[in-house]
């Protein structure tokens, strides 16, 4: 078991925005296609303007935090016409551009940490650096890497699974000791080797966020005991019908791991929302999504995840895939704010939420839905 991380302090921005019933997220499109796999007409970009000015949008509305995964692929990216996903930003370099355009909104990055590697050294110290540069709100989406190409692109061997896990609690544990420690630092392992290691400055707050993503008995092991903010996947796939059933008892295996170890942890799910004045409409632009399918692009996507060894998303249907999203609200305001409300009953404590066309649909959420969340009590 990895060793337990302190909570962070009530007055920290993540402490701030634990205030709220309900944690408001969005999943910045930092690569070529966002979500959907699609020819459906749209302006999502990947440029860090367009997502600049997608966080600058999304604090003013009052979201708590924003972050976008990581890719690494090879020339054409997941393949089809749009070469889904060749383009791609940084994370940590995106969250640092963010860093000094914003106020109050959490940046997250996602790091592969096991890649080249990545020594636990050299991310304690731009940790902190973002973190000094963001005022206390920068955090680490720490993943380990279920796809072999991924590896291979970095001349590696996949890590097996379980163990990854191990390795990620003892890296954790070497990034919380180079953050607190107020000492030269020597660890010896088969993994890592650290000589009077120190990192200065300090984080804002003692430590950075630490969020997680998994399904797996040995990645919630890990994010129970290492983690801020674990992202739960709809194993039934991304149906609300179906996945609102099966959300509670994912929901609460994580919270009473977390309980049993004397750890509070928040669980947030990533929903796909198309909303529209009425339902017809939502659904015609789902329909249209399907309609213009690149169909090249999905079978790519599909291959190269079948190669990997993730335990998430694995009851997802092609169409829904397609569309995006770990589930997916579709319907008019009011049908979308009440299933909003039956995800907050099924214990989950946040949304990272993704969009089709980002910036219009973002602003159409705060302006028909954010009003309803909040007559709910779900928003302060």
């Amino acid at each position: 078991m990895p060793t337990p991380l302190p909570a962070l302090p009530a007055h920290s921005p993540l402490g701030r925005a634990l205030r709220q019933p309900l944690l408001l997220g969005l999943f910045l499109p930092i690569h070529n296609g966002g979500w959907t796999m699609s020819s459906y007409p749209r302006d999502t970009d990947w440029t860090f303007d367009y997502n600049a000015a997608l966080t600058q949008q999304a604090e003013a509305l009052g979201f708590d935090l924003v972050f976008g995964p990581a890719h690494w692929l090879s020339k054409g990216g997941f393949g089809g016409e749009m070469h889904y996903r060749e383009t791609a930003l940084d994370t940590l370099m995106t969250s640092a551009g963010l860093a000094a355009i914003t106020q109050r909104i959490l940046l997250i990055s996602t790091v592969h940490v096991f890649y080249g590697p990545w020594h636990p050294l050299h991310l304690a110290k731009f940790g902190a650096t973002l973190d000094h540069m963001s005022g206390g709100r920068w955090g680490l989406n720490l993943v380990t890497g279920f796809r072999q190409d991924e590896w291979a692109m970095f001349g590696q061997q996949q890590i097996e699974h379980d163990r990854r896990y191990e390795l990620a609690g003892e890296y954790v544990d070497i990034l919380q000791t180079l953050w607190s420690s107020d000492e030269n630092f020597d660890h010896h392992s088969e993994q890592w080797q650290l000589n009077k290691a120190f990192v200065t400055p300090k984080p804002v707050h003692g430590r950075p966020i630490i969020v997680s993503a998994t399904s797996s008995a040995a990645g919630i092991r890990h994010a129970v005991a290492q983690a801020d903010l674990i992202f739960v996947t709809s194993p039934a796939g991304a149906r609300f019908d179906a996945a609102i059933e099966a959300l509670p008892a994912i929901n609460r295996q994580v919270k009473e791991a977390a309980a049993a170890i004397g750890r509070d942890v928040r669980t947030l799910v990533n929903p796909m929302i198309i909303a529209r004045d009425t339902e017809a409409e939502a659904w015609a632009v789902y329909q249209a999504i399907l309609d213009q399918v690149d169909d090249a692009a999905v079978a790519g996507f599909f291959h190269t995840h079948a190669t990997g060894d993730s335990r998430s998303w694995r009851g997802h249907q092609r169409d829904e895939r397609i569309v995006g999203g770990n589930i997916q609200l579709i319907g008019t305001p009011a049908q979308i704010a009440a299933q909003i409300i039956q995800l907050k009953a099924a214990g989950c404590d946040g949304l990272q939420l993704c969009f089709v066309d980002y910036q219009p649909e973002l602003a159409y959420f705060g302006e028909h839905i954010l009003p309803l969340l909040h007559q709910a009590g779900l928003r302060l």
